[in-house]
């Protein structure tokens, strides 16, 4: 007989909370079930992970194998590093608060128009700049296009 170390859903509607079983591979999900491991309740923040590891590990060196959602579970545990040696992050990554569309739509109002209001803060200096030395750009900007033709001419 195939075991497997699996979720078994329990709870109300739209409110899920699972048993983690050892049960028959065949068996249905809700089904028949050899033992019951632990519990996982996904919808308390931060989820809420009770798993006997003694069991577990028992029924790991038994053969059983567990799923995808089992084994992080496990490892979460600590149950699969006490069962295959290897040390495993099980950190639980941080939940970054989502945004909502509008707060989204505002910050980037917002940073269009300091955008806006950099650009006028540069554009006023840069006329400043201009007024201030008008003199001095128009013999600049003769210099550079007498010595592009003379170097045109040397060229030929």
């Amino acid at each position: 007989m195939a075991v497997k170390l699996r979720l078994m859903r329990m709870g109300k509607k739209k409110q899920p909370t699972y048993r983690v079983v050892a049960a028959d591979s065949r068996a249905p999900r809700n089904g028949r079930f050899i033992e019951i491991i632990g519990t996982y309740e996904p919808r308390q923040d931060p989820s809420v992970i009770t798993i006997d590891n003694d069991r577990a590990v028992h029924w790991l060196r038994n053969g059983a194998q567990p799923t995808d959602r089992v084994a992080k579970l496990l490892k979460i545990s600590g149950a699969w590093t006490e069962h295959t040696g290897e040390a495993v992050d099980a950190s639980v990554p941080e939940r970054v608060p989502r945004k909502s569309r509008k707060q989204i739509e505002r910050e980037a109002e917002a940073a269009a128009e300091a955008e806006v209001a950099a650009d006028a803060d540069e554009g006023e200096a840069d006329t400043a700049d201009d007024e201030a030395g008008d003199s001095d750009a128009g013999e600049s900007a003769v210099e550079p296009a007498a010595e592009d033709a003379a170097d045109e001419e040397a060229d030929e």
